[in-house]
């Protein structure tokens, strides 16, 4: 991990709680957590409003908005 290294935001609605993880760590902790908390179940997530404007970013950026 380095300083500059964002951090994403996930939620968890049935434990009602929010983090804010580092990128490099995001899918060994959602993982960790889906299976201590929920037998494996992927309940936590990427904060939703943040995976829609990253899937919006990415498409824009391969061209597949373009009409």
């Amino acid at each position: 991990m380095t300083d500059d290294e964002p951090d994403v935001p996930i939620v968890c609605e049935e434990c009602e709680t929010t983090a804010e993880i580092p990128l490099s760590d995001l899918a060994d902790q959602l993982e960790a957590h889906n299976e201590r908390m929920h037998d494996g179940e992927a309940v936590a997530e990427v904060d939703p409003d943040v995976a829609d404007q990253l899937a919006d970013l990415i498409a824009d950026e391969l061209g597949l908005l373009d009409g």
